[in-house]
């Protein structure tokens, strides 16, 4: 048993040496004193010992387990620091060197736009609503004056979902469910995504709006009016005037275009207003009567007034865009242009 164990020592001590890194020297471990191993091995040939013999062949047994441990202890200890060396070697920092500029991120420009058109309208008591982009019929038609032979359904191609589900072609759909739930006074602004079947180089099929509503007594258009002006002076330019011009909406009546006077040119004429001196950024007017009997408001008691924009349109006004698409194919080279 003497020569059998001191075999096993300078076996596993060769071997231990040899092993190259920590996972190596776990194997050989396992290999003398893991379940199945070899010294495990001999504890389980006692049976084919005398029974006068066996304690101290399990000393001899136990003796071999503890040199062995010691052995792949002190072998253990000097993998580590080995390995640790290595490591503080491969990681150091040369602190003398100069640091690595890392790119910094910046706001989407329709994301910039949507965040300013709300502090806007906000600091005019506006309060933001946001309704779902799966709509009914019911809300995104119907309850806004467009029945289902209305001719005012043509101007515009709807994704349709369902028989009487379809995505929103406008945030006006979330003015119905809070003037379902509220009664006035009423000032809300509506942002988000709308969808329609439309695609060229100032268009897309998934676009941003925001729509406002203001319902209360003696509301009339010049509220509106005077609303816009102060929009146009914060958004563009502290010089900017509005015009209205007549135009038609099924849920308003009467129905405007509204136009923003150049701030490039300062209504001269120039490319960007094509020499008109103005430049057409939404559409608004008063709130239909119907509109409001369909939600429950009298309006022989209550008026108001409704705007809509869009999101991509003011942005590409504002910074000077040609092409929509710009704004959705999210090259980073655009959009890192875009910094306060």
């Amino acid at each position: 048993m003497d020569q059998e164990q001191q075999a096993l020592i300078e076996e596993a001590e060769k071997l231990a040496e040899g092993a190259e890194d920590s996972k190596a020297l776990y194997d050989v471990k396992m290999r003398y004193l893991g379940r199945g191993g070899k010294v495990p091995s001999l504890m389980q040939r006692m049976k084919e010992i005398a029974q006068e013999l066996r304690p101290a062949f399990g000393k001899q047994v136990n003796a071999l387990r503890e040199k062995l441990e010691e052995l792949f202890a002190a072998r253990e200890a000097r993998m580590k620091e080995k390995e640790m060396a290595k490591r503080l070697e491969e990681e150091a920092v040369d602190v003398t060197m100069p640091g690595k500029k890392r790119a910094e991120g910046t706001l989407h420009p329709v994301t910039r736009v949507k965040s300013e058109l709300i502090d806007i309208f906000s600091g005019m008591g506006f309060e933001v609503f946001e309704g779902p982009e799966v709509e009914t019929d019911h809300y995104n038609f119907t309850a806004l004056n467009t029945p289902a032979d209305h001719p005012a359904r043509d101007m515009q191609d709807t994704f349709y979902v369902g028989e009487k589900l379809l995505l929103r072609t406008q945030t006006s759909a979330g003015q119905i469910r809070l003037m379902e739930k509220k009664k006035p006074p009423i000032k809300m602004l509506s942002p988000g995504r709308v969808f329609r079947s439309d695609d060229d180089a100032t268009h897309s099929p998934m676009f941003h709006q925001m729509e406002g509503l203001v319902v209360d007594k003696g509301i009339t258009l010049c509220d509106l009016k005077g609303m816009l002006d102060e929009f146009a002076r914060t958004m563009f330019a502290e010089t900017a005037k509005t015009r209205l011009r007549p135009s038609y909406f099924p849920f308003t009546e009467p129905s405007v275009e509204v136009d923003v006077s150049c701030y490039v040119c300062g209504g001269h004429g120039c490319p960007l207003c094509k020499g008109t001196g103005w430049i057409e950024v939404l559409g608004a007017g008063m709130v239909n009567r119907h509109v409001l009997e369909n939600c429950g408001v009298d309006p022989d008691v209550y008026s108001g007034f409704a705007f809509g924009m869009g999101i991509e349109r003011i942005a590409m006004l504002k910074y000077g865009l040609g092409n929509i698409k710009l704004l959705t194919e999210n090259d980073v080279r655009f959009l890192g242009q875009f910094r306060d």
